[in-house]
């Protein structure tokens, strides 16, 4: 199993990833109690959960690209990066989301807005699962080391100018 070779250096970057994900995501909607946010409503017992799985998954996420192939595709970790933002809208408060509240109301937010933070965080979690997964199928597929790769001098190409006549 890929994960299983991790090396020490992508093990740290998981690590410092899973902390500041956790931090990103937990200090604004005020899942880590702080003195900048409040949060309105009482914290659901799943955005607990969700918040946990994101960090997690978002760290080993982040650890794939530390000496990973170069040719690799961007398309999981874009995927990654809207997967956090729909788990930071999914665990939030639904009545301190200003965008929320401006479309639909106080009203709106608590009852049409919070029914779907549920599904919003499952959403969120399988599509930072679907990202990981299809990473770490390409690093077994196509895995890269420095015993693995010989790298050759880039060769340039001349295109032979005609002389201009005089």
């Amino acid at each position: 199993m890929v994960l299983r070779r991790l090396q020490w250096a992508q093990l740290a970057v998981a690590v410092v990833a899973a902390v500041v994900v956790a931090l990103a995501v937990g200090v604004p909607s005020a899942l880590l109690a702080n003195p900048i946010f409040v949060r309105m409503t009482p914290v659901p017992w799943w955005s607990y959960a969700v918040w946990v799985l994101t960090a997690v998954l978002s760290g080993i996420l982040v650890a794939t690209y530390v000496r990973g192939p170069a040719a690799a595709s961007s398309v999981p970790g874009r995927a990654g990066i809207m997967a956090n933002v729909g788990s930071v809208l999914a665990v939030g408060c639904p009545v301190c989301n200003k965008v929320v509240v401006a479309a639909i109301g106080v009203s709106g937010a608590l009852n049409v807005w919070a029914p779907i933070q549920p599904l919003l965080a499952g959403v969120s979690l399988a599509v930072l699962g679907w990202a990981l997964w299809r990473r770490l199928t390409a690093l077994r597929s196509c895995p890269v080391g420095d015993d693995d790769v010989a790298l050759s001098p880039p060769t340039t190409v001349s295109a032979a100018t005609p002389e201009p006549d005089s």
